[in-house]
């Protein structure tokens, strides 16, 4: 008997999306900056010396790690090539229909032979909880406190509300070092996150474009 492929659910260590954060089966917390790029090669020794030195001030400020991720996908321009088709079909001119059609012949085999690539860029800033035999710590700083006091009781809602401040600070900070560099930074919205998390674990399928990506390319 073939064993059945474990759901998607199983493998992904998310446990649900709201209120523009992730929430993770272990406890922790993640939210999700889209940063723009920048062709660094265009610039000159100056401009790249300051980018380079504003980047490593920043690393400098944080007090934990973040993780940057580059997302490689294979440019989807099935939504241009139609709208190129609407056009032709439009197109009362004869001589400017044969040159849509022309071009979107030229377009669509272009891109079968080459495979081109679009990249975008995200900052995923974390925050999770550190589990030291029956004590919770919030971060390192904590081990730096005396251990003369009695625990405080705190109930759930109280400690979720804890973690999402603390999360919520990491944004603001991460959002101003980036754009301190001069890039643009937003952070993703729930149904945003969907949208990035399905295209992550459905690559076989069609791309669903994040809203946001159109403002950050403009």
């Amino acid at each position: 008997m073939v064993n059945a492929k474990p759901a998607t659910q199983q493998i992904v260590e998310i446990k649900e999306i709201k209120d523009d954060i992730v929430y993770l089966k272990g406890g922790g917390l993640r939210a999700v900056i889209m940063v723009s790029g920048v062709n660094f090669d265009l610039k000159s020794e100056e401009e790249q010396n300051i980018l380079l030195y504003g980047y490593q001030s920043f690393l400098n400020s944080l007090d934990y790690s973040f993780q940057i991720v580059v997302h490689s996908r294979k440019l989807n321009i099935d939504g241009y090539l139609e709208m190129l088709r609407q056009r032709e079909l439009q197109e009362q001119n004869e001589l400017l229909k044969a040159q849509v059609a022309e071009y979107v012949e030229f377009v669509s085999s272009f891109v079968q032979m080459n495979a081109i690539m679009s990249k975008t860029f995200y900052a995923v800033v974390p925050y999770d909880v550190i589990q030291v035999g029956s004590k919770t710590i919030a971060g390192l700083g904590s081990l730096m406190e005396g251990g003369s006091r009695a625990p405080v009781a705190t109930t759930k809602e109280e400690d979720e509300t804890v973690k999402i401040t603390q999360l919520e600070q990491r944004v603001e900070q991460v959002l101003g070092g980036i754009r301190r560099m001069g890039l643009r930074a937003v952070r993703l919205n729930a149904q945003e996150l969907i949208e990035l998390y399905y295209n992550l674990y459905n690559p076989e399928e069609k791309e669903r474009t994040l809203a946001i990506a159109k403002d950050m390319t403009t």
